[in-house]
């Protein structure tokens, strides 16, 4: 009962924040996006393989949500083909907020970080009315939506993750968010835009993951999408995910991570951790696998991964398995942006129950590794783009720092659609970590 006031509240928020921007009601409602909502299943006679990525394969209207209770807004929701983590051809769901100015010209892909192992806390989901724990993320994320309507871009929302939750697995966040960019933009679609329609890519932490695999993966795997970018703005980004499950080991708060982790990447790449983990191991493991960040921010304290692994695995660069997924999605290896960037990471980790700082690792925001961040930045500074702009913010934590990142972001994003020469700091960034592959080593 007590909840009901601050679930109202933050509706009320965001139903005045998106009342400002003066959008009409929708015309068309189903406000039910329940596990069993047909529209999330592909029931066309050809295999999914036949059709080309970004391929629009059903479309509905419905009222935005914000938990639960609908708000004015209309909100288009696009179902159509993508590829997974293992390049298979699957199908995913995006929503779209179209233009309050009817500028079909300018659009930002909002990337969300909803950070869930269950498919139910997933944007378009909560957009369409589903309520769950794991969701009142996305619904919150409501109130970072609507500067960007009030600047009068189209707004789109992809479900990152994919129908399965494929949690951490960055190049699946790529192509769904690049391939909810081609579905939004085709006229199959109804959204008013079209294949000239300009778009920047936006997230923090897990929709930074989504942002920063776009923009490295759309010169190979969407030069048509590319070629329209200008620009992503990104803040407290996952780069080496075998570098922040050591920077996270023991936290009071962000140690949670750590078995979310490995339950994603067990399940993007078809991977049997069981046989690595010990009994307390496979108890945490069973727990969180439909759970989200909700469930394991401050629920693990202390935690580690040599208390959930068998003895002859407490180095997790033990199992080869591990080692392959995770330098599958470090973004060390992944492409360069041909577009500029706008990053931001905080340092501050000590005032989120984070205090280690791993040899060659370093510092971070609590759970994203700084010295990860800038190495990163350098990187893209040397080999793509040489317009990023790096912000650190010493004294910051991952969600103080959050705070700091959005007005920012919102400014850059604001000029790079205004023609302005996007600004640069690589000359001043300072020097970070290797991001070279983990190597398979011998168990203890």
């Amino acid at each position: 009962m007590r909840r009901r006031p601050v679930r109202r509240a933050l509706a009320t928020a965001a139903v005045v924040a998106l009342g400002a921007a003066g959008i009409g009601t929708a015309t068309a409602a189903t406000s039910s996006a329940a596990s069993s909502d047909s529209f999330y299943s592909y029931s066309g006679s050809a295999p999914l393989s036949s059709y080309a990525p970004g391929t629009v394969l059903d479309t509905r209207t419905l009222q935005y949500h914000v938990l639960g209770i609908p708000t004015p807004v209309t909100a288009i929701q696009i179902l159509y083909r993508t590829t997974d983590a293992q390049g298979r051809a699957t199908a995913g769901v995006t929503s779209v907020i179209r233009s309050i100015t009817g500028d079909a010209g300018r659009a930002v892909s909002y990337d969300s970080f909803y950070d869930s192992l269950n498919p139910a806390d997933s944007p378009s989901r909560a957009i369409a009315g589903d309520v769950s724990l794991g969701g009142v993320i996305p619904n919150a994320e409501t109130l970072f939506l609507a500067p960007l309507l009030l600047e009068g871009y189209n707004v789109v929302i992809p479900d990152t993750e994919g129908q399965t939750a494929d949690f951490a697995a960055g190049p699946e966040y790529g192509t769904t968010t690049l391939d909810s960019i081609r579905a939004s933009t085709s006229s199959a679609a109804g959204t008013g835009m079209n294949d000239g329609t300009k778009f920047a890519l936006e997230g923090y932490s897990g929709g930074a993951i989504a942002t920063d695999w776009a923009a490295a993966l759309a010169p190979s795997y969407a030069p048509d999408v590319n070629r329209n970018l200008v620009g992503f703005a990104e803040g407290g980004l996952l780069v080496d995910p075998a570098h922040n499950l050591k920077y996270v080991s023991g936290s009071l708060v962000w140690s949670g991570v750590i078995p979310m982790a490995i339950i994603g990447v067990a399940r993007s790449y078809s991977i049997d951790f069981s046989k690595y983990l010990n009994s307390y191991g496979m108890q945490v493991y069973n727990q969180l696998q439909q759970g989200s960040i909700v469930n394991a921010l401050g629920e693990y304290p202390g935690l580690t991964w040599q208390k959930m692994a068998k003895p002859q695995y407490a180095n997790p660069d033990s199992v080869p398995e591990f080692v392959a997924a995770v330098n599958k999605i470090n973004l060390g290896s992944a492409g360069t942006p041909t577009i500029p960037g706008f990053i931001g990471q905080g340092d501050g980790g000590v005032l989120e129950g984070t205090f280690s700082s791993p040899p060659g690792i370093g510092t971070g925001d609590g759970v994203m590794v700084a010295g990860d961040v800038r190495a990163l930045a350098r990187q893209y500074c040397a080999t793509g783009d040489s317009s990023i702009e790096f912000n650190q913010f010493d004294l910051l934590s991952h969600i103080g720092t959050a705070a700091a990142w959005a007005p920012l972001a919102l400014l850059w994003l604001n000029d790079r659609f205004a023609g302005h020469t996007a600004p640069s700091d690589c000359g001043s960034i300072a020097a970070g970590n290797s991001l070279a592959p983990e190597q398979v080593v011998s168990g203890s």
